[in-house]
């Protein structure tokens, strides 16, 4: 998986930031959660990566980046799997779980580790794995290779296979190292996307892994059954650079790609000088064939708005941009007239009850933000859904809701994935552990919470 899982240190000043903000937080509001099934370990999967995402007949997709078969040794002991998960005929009934795709990894050439799904309307599925492919990356000595980006697509006949076709296995450090997050479209159909290393620039972002990370576009082939194309847009080079970019990418009107990255940006004493992160936007070439322009929009600094953004962003209103770091949801604004600087404002500092947000947010109809976090309550809460209400004047603060606490097993525990709507409102997700199965932690559940 995704070496993310770096230590949480917030500054004193945060800290005393988010006691100054308590009193924004509203009473909670409790919504009713229910899991929907709880992965077994296995053949079954475990571990799911990244959220789910509904067909227009409201099934449920996901990865899982565990489970399948044991061919995934010594990089892991499973490969991980695709799953549909179809909502029951009768109320009261259980949700029924298929297994579309168990990956079989390097020795197989076709991905190991999947993280994050997207769907077309055709109902093909689209992702990423972090490991396996034709490529020749080598991770602690051991051929692991680069990474894929793959198509899951349905079956012509009710109850026949999904056809698995690899779209682009990344050959090397240099093109992309490990991609992980969502994918997003254009209106091409080009795909977007991010990779943690590779790129062939900066030499200190990890001792196993090569470079600093990309984004790619994957063009689709103009002849059918021909190959896609990948394109670096831009290799990160850490030090004020950003480096580890997440997935997860945004796209607005003009075709301007937006994300943060999880490390990079000016140095500060969070994480030993690597850098805090930073939100970022790649701007296409003025000229066919140009190269793409990068611009930093933030360098988080810790102290002040905490660090380590672990999801991309959301785009909202007039261009708004959305998000978390370890400690804070935060809004990004864009210039205004003659002030040529994006404007960051911290919406809300996530403290004791709820902290390390793993999964981009959402808005509903009413403009209240939706989002999820790993942790919470120093432990004793295994994370958390909530919900943030914008001001109804200006210079007011925003309130936070915590909808659902996570506390013990055969409950989920520790969602880091995004949420996602049905048409009633109910929101949907997937945790990394807790549920009935019995791996380390537990295996993970897909969850509903509705009010």
């Amino acid at each position: 998986m995704i070496p993310k899982d770096r230590p949480r240190l917030a500054s004193g000043a945060l800290l005393l930031f988010a006691l100054v903000l308590l009193f924004a937080s509203t009473a909670s509001a409790e919504w009713k959660e229910k899991v929907l099934y709880s992965f077994q370990g296995g053949n079954d999967g475990a571990y799911p990566g990244g959220g789910v995402v509904f067909d227009q007949q409201g099934n449920l997709y996901g990865v899982t980046q565990a489970g399948g078969p044991p061919s995934c040794a010594p990089i892991g002991n499973y490969c991980g799997t695709v799953y549909e998960l179809s909502p029951p005929v009768k109320q009261g009934d259980p949700w029924t779980k298929t297994l579309l795709y168990m990956f079989k990894g390097k020795k197989y050439n076709d991905g190991e580790s999947p993280d994050g799904l997207i769907i077309d309307n055709a109902g093909n599925l689209y992702g990423v794995t972090a490991y396996g492919g034709t490529g020749g990356c080598v991770l602690v000595g051991v051929p692991a290779g680069c990474g894929t980006v793959y198509e899951l697509s349905p079956p012509k006949t009710k109850g026949g296979q999904w056809t698995y076709t690899i779209l682009y296995s990344f050959k090397s450090g240099k093109d992309g190292y490990l991609p992980g997050g969502n994918l997003v479209f254009d209106s091409a159909g080009n795909l977007y996307g991010a990779t943690d290393f590779g790129g062939g620039k900066g030499t200190i972002c990890d001792p196993d892994y090569q470079y600093c990370g990309t984004v790619f576009e994957l063009s689709p082939p103009k002849t059918k059954g021909g190959k896609w194309t990948e394109k670096v847009l831009h290799s990160f080079a850490g030090g004020t650079d950003g480096a580890n970019p997440n997935g997860g990418l945004v796209l607005d009107g003009k075709g301007n790609v937006y994300g943060t990255t999880y490390i990079g940006g000016y140095n500060c004493p969070h994480n030993s000088g690597e850098g805090c992160g930073t939100v970022f936007e790649l701007l296409p070439p003025t000229k066919t064939g140009g190269q793409w322009t990068e611009k930093i929009l933030h360098r988080f600094e810790a102290s002040t708005d905490g660090a380590n953004p672990a999801a991309g962003v959301t785009l909202h209103g007039r261009g708004d941009l959305y998000g978390t770091s370890d400690a804070t949801v935060f809004r990004m604004t864009p210039p205004r007239k003659g002030s040529g600087h994006w404007e960051q404002t911290i919406l809300f500092a996530l403290g004791g009850d709820a902290y390390d947000p793993k999964g981009a947010l959402i808005f509903d109809m009413n403009g209240n933000l939706y989002g999820t976090t790993e942790y919470g309550n120093g432990g004793e809460l295994y994370g958390s859904v909530f919900r943030l209400k914008p001001p109804r004047k200006n210079k007011e603060a925003w309130l936070i809701d915590y909808l659902y606490g996570f506390v013990y097993a055969p409950d989920g525990l520790y969602p880091a994935a995004g949420l996602i709507f049905d048409k009633a409102g109910n929101l949907y997700s997937t945790t990394t552990g807790g549920g009935g199965g019995t791996c380390s932690r537990y295996c993970g559940t897909i969850f509903e919470v509705s009010p």
